[in-house]
């Protein structure tokens, strides 16, 4: 038996034995469903909470202005309610009390299950269990994704939209776990036949789930899970039509080369990332323009960078509000002076690098963990290239200290080693940049 605890909108025996009750359920009538188990006693309030619905929408079902078609929002009714999956056209459900449960995988479409599953493998970081666990989830949909074929859809939209604000504190290996487990709940609306702009909407979340999950995936310093969820992306980008989806996909992309030693690689995916954005001020087209420039400086090709810069600036400086928030999926002024202090930066005009730093920590939310940690180890850089070696050194070891394990790995630890490297061999056995190197090989 599952040692699922009670759910709060479990339905009571006598509606399971009720002839009409049984009927909506065989021909999956929620109307009736949701507006019986209400007449029961059971708040609209609670059943959201209990299907991983929101309350308006249960509301809605139950005055018959929405329907459930998703084979996956189907299944968590069942969870939820605790409705045996034979009586809704399902197989039996996990928390189900049947001989044949045992002899069920424990993984099954139970997506809380899936979701402690890839918690507990991914808890030890990104081990081979946990690696071969994220290739399924992405493989299992990107198969899915032919040029002939996904309605429920709201849900996931919202879900893709919540996973665009970042990690807010929790550790990435967390976060990567909750996306990849929803992510996982749009197959079975890929394998049906929909509408075309249902599919494309489809598509479009798909693309956004599949490149959220390759940027946690980067900060994890996981390059290759990172490329090939970054190659999903762009397929789900490419099929839903939305160009500047794909646009932000390559620029996003692009980061992985930048940040892991091969800026050559980066710029022409920016490059590609800024002819697919146009020329018109959006999101993406600020967001290519800024990579690039990074990838130039790191290049050492300081003009071509200084253009890039410019470009970003004055894009940036028309990009319309509604795609200025502080999201994965948008661009703020947070982050593109983020990009600015990496990009002078490297270019060694501290100066502007400085008050690129300033400005992103004063926009940064005391919750952002890794962007105010790269950071201040641009800000220690900014440092060694002034002469202060020993003070870059220090900053660098005491945030590095300070950060939780879960943070100080993948990107993070490969800023700091940036740093490490720059400093001239004949240094190296100075107290200082003997404990920065400690630090980073801990």
């Amino acid at each position: 038996m599952d040692d699922l605890p009670p759910s709060p909108a479990q339905v009571p025996r006598h509606l399971l034995d009720d002839p009409a009750f049984v009927r909506a359920l065989h021909e999956r009538d929620f109307t009736t469903v949701f507006a019986t188990a209400h007449d029961a006693g059971i708040s609209f309030n609670r059943i959201a909470e209990a299907c991983a619905l929101k309350a308006e929408r249960v509301s809605q079902i139950a005055r018959g202005t929405a329907a459930v078609t998703a084979l996956a929002t189907v299944e968590r009714i069942s969870g939820g309610l605790r409705i045996p999956g034979a009586l809704l056209g399902l197989a039996a459900q996990p928390w189900e009390d049947t001989a044949a449960l045992s002899t069920e995988p424990d993984l099954g479409d139970d997506p809380m299950k899936r979701r402690n599953l890839l918690r507990g493998a991914l808890a030890a970081g990104l081990t081979a269990p946990a690696l071969a666990a994220l290739t399924a989830a992405r493989t299992d949909v990107d198969q899915t994704l032919s040029p002939d074929t996904p309605q429920d859809l709201a849900d996931l939209e919202a879900a893709a939209e919540s996973y665009g604000y970042g990690y807010h504190g929790q550790a990435p290996t967390r976060v990567l776990a909750d996306l990849v487990t929803d992510f996982t709940t749009l197959r079975p609306l890929l394998t049906v036949p929909q509408p075309a702009p249902v599919r494309a909407r489809l598509c479009r979340t798909t693309g956004q789930m599949a490149g959220m999950t390759a940027i946690v995936l980067h900060d994890l310093g996981s390059r290759r899970e990172s490329r090939a969820w970054f190659a999903t992306a762009a397929r789900a980008a490419a099929e839903s039509g939305d160009q500047q989806l794909h646009a932000w996909v390559l620029a996003r992309e692009a980061m992985v080369p930048l940040n892991y030693g091969a800026p050559r690689a980066a710029a022409d995916l920016a490059g590609q990332a800024r002819q697919a954005a146009g020329t018109r001020p959006t999101a993406a087209a600020v967001l290519a323009a800024a990579v690039a420039a990074r990838a130039y400086a790191l290049n050492h090709q300081s003009e071509q960078a200084r253009a890039a810069l410019t470009a970003a600036d004055a894009l940036m400086n028309q990009l319309p509000d509604s795609e200025r928030s502080d999201t994965w999926l948008t661009y703020g002024e947070q982050k593109h002076h983020v990009h600015l202090s990496h990009a002078f930066t490297t270019l060694g005009d501290t100066r502007r690098a400085r008050e690129s730093q300033a400005r992103a920590l004063e926009l940064s939310a005391p919750t952002s963990t890794m962007t105010r940690t790269l950071l201040t180890i641009d800000g220690a850089a900014c440092a060694h290239h002034d002469g202060d070696s020993e003070e870059a050194c220090r900053r660098t070891v005491a945030v590095l200290t300070m950060l939780p394990a879960d943070f100080r790995t993948g990107l993070v630890r490969r800023r700091a080693l940036d740093l490490y490297e720059a400093i001239p061999a004949q240094h190296h056995q100075e107290r200082a940049v003997r404990e920065l190197r400690d630090v980073v090989a801990g």
